[in-house]
């Protein structure tokens, strides 16, 4: 039998749901293809972080001859604008036009400043490298600055008012799959973009230097234009001049009046931090500890991402069957604790298997976390989407901030412990290589107790109100606390 094209589309439309990743994220207010093109931001922001934090991390370093404080300095600059993500939410939420849009123009501005960025960046590190003949020698470090400015705020502006227009468009019922899928997309997008920046960047010159990054230039505003079109309706009744926008910090004393605020956003500080801390140690930690070769440690990078799509996916699927979404926030550290532990004791076991399943674990709870404690952001917002920008953009900015500072002081607590082990200050016990990623796990381990006392209370009061008696399940609000 030969099946036309309605026949065709009839089969996989039925397949869809049950055999495509993520189909049942799609809703009638918000189909698979208009969820699949908004979640295009989320690539680009994934490309822009792999492109500072990893490929110009080293090229600056091994091929330009940058001196590594100069580097480190560059790559924390866009971390200056994470805290402005509440008040950029804040903005979309109140924004003005005749247009009758909130979060289009926050989209398209802010895509605007990654593409700026990137087109001036390889002029600017190239000066930056002191291949330079002309003009003041300061040019090459402002050039720069001012490139990694630009790109780290288009990136947390595109981000925000991207996570609050998907807050806007999706239903309630299906916003844990569209978190989840969002992402699904930015990983994708990191990790498809490291493949093709390392495979064009093999052979290294100043010439392929440029071409890629302002490649990511063009892919970037490409991306984001495609995935705004269209996107947000407009409601003028909710952008007219004439209505009276709220004092920031009147709105924030107004979000976080209940204290839920608040609390929520202290858990995602200290489980953020807890699970990024060592973001920079595992490969490290693998390779000299372990004896792992370099295959096998790169490897370390899909254990963990695999991890966290099972993550994303799990806590999915357990808040579209109506899960509370910080219960599933809650169980991401305890699954890092179970996770980091592993990692401990595969030292004095001189276990790689043990090593790997620790790796793969940390990874599905980060995914559990993450989901969860976003999906609670969404929360906060009001019936009207009033809020949502300034609840996303605070967990944003609280989030950011909390794993730049992490990833820095887990670099800077392992050399100093390491050296302070190494040379017997600590003690003839301690006089170990793995002293130093030890006392940075085990207060991994502690910040991941402080995100579950931070968050248990908003368990246990959701629970309360919507649990029927007698079916309630044991978790973190059966915990004693004071």
């Amino acid at each position: 039998m030969i099946l036309g094209p309605q026949g065709v589309k009839g089969v996989f439309a039925a397949l869809g749901p049950r055999f495509l990743p993520f189909a049942d994220a799609a809703s009638a207010e918000l189909p698979l293809p208009r969820l699949l093109r908004l979640s295009l931001f989320q690539v680009s922001v994934g490309m822009a972080v792999v492109l500072l934090n990893g490929t110009l991390n080293r090229v600056m370093i091994v091929e330009l001859g940058v001196p590594a404080w100069l580097v480190a300095l560059m790559v924390s600059l866009p971390l200056l604008f994470a805290p402005a993500r509440a008040l950029i939410g804040f903005r979309s939420d109140n924004h003005k036009s005749a247009l009758g849009w909130r979060r289009t123009p926050y989209l398209w501005f802010g895509s605007l400043l990654q593409f700026g960025g990137l087109a001036i960046m390889p002029f600017a590190l190239i000066l930056l490298s002191g291949d330079q003949t002309v003009g003041p020698r300061w040019a090459g470090e402002a050039g720069a600055a001012l490139a990694f400015l630009m790109v780290g705020a288009g990136m947390h502006t595109t981000q925000t008012a991207g996570l609050a227009l998907a807050s806007d468009v999706a239903p309630e019922a299906s916003r844990p799959r569209v978190v989840a899928l969002l992402y699904v997309m930015l990983m994708a997008g990191m990790v498809l973009s490291a493949l093709v920046f390392g495979w064009l960047l093999a052979e290294f010159s100043q010439k392929a230097l440029i071409q890629v990054v302002q490649g990511a230039a063009v892919v970037t505003i490409a991306l984001n234009l495609v995935a705004l079109w269209g996107q947000e309706p407009r409601r003028p009744e909710l952008t007219r001049a004439d209505i009276a926008r709220p004092r920031f910090i009147d709105a924030w004393r107004e979000l976080c009046a209940d204290g839920r605020a608040m609390r929520l956003m202290a858990a995602v500080a200290l489980g953020t931090a807890g699970f990024s801390m060592q973001d920079i140690l595992l490969e490290p930690y693998g390779g000299e500890i372990l004896h792992l070769g370099v295959g096998a440690t790169t490897a370390l990078t899909a254990l963990m991402a695999g991890g966290s799509l099972v993550g994303f996916a799990l806590a999915a699927r357990f808040m579209t069957k109506g899960g509370d979404p910080h219960r599933i926030a809650a169980m991401g550290p305890l699954a890092g604790l179970i996770g980091f532990s592993a990692v401990i004791f595969a030292d004095p076991m001189a276990s790689a298997d043990l090593f790997r399943c620790g790796v793969a674990m940390i990874g599905f709870g980060a995914g559990l976390f993450a989901v969860g404690a976003l999906v609670a952001a969404m929360q906060l917002a009001d019936g009207e989407g009033r809020r949502s920008g300034l609840a996303l953009g605070a967990w944003g900015a609280v989030q950011a901030t909390a794993a730049g500072l992490a990833i820095a002081a887990g670099g800077a607590l392992r050399d100093v412990v390491g050296e302070l082990a190494m040379s017997g200050r600590l003690g003839e016990a301690l006089m170990r290589p793995g002293t130093g990623y030890s006392v940075v796990y085990h207060l991994e381990i502690l910040l991941l107790f402080g995100a579950l006392a931070a968050i248990g209370p908003l368990v246990r009061r959701r629970g309360d109100t919507s649990d029927t008696p007698g079916e309630r399940s044991f978790g973190l609000a059966e915990f004693p606390t004071t």
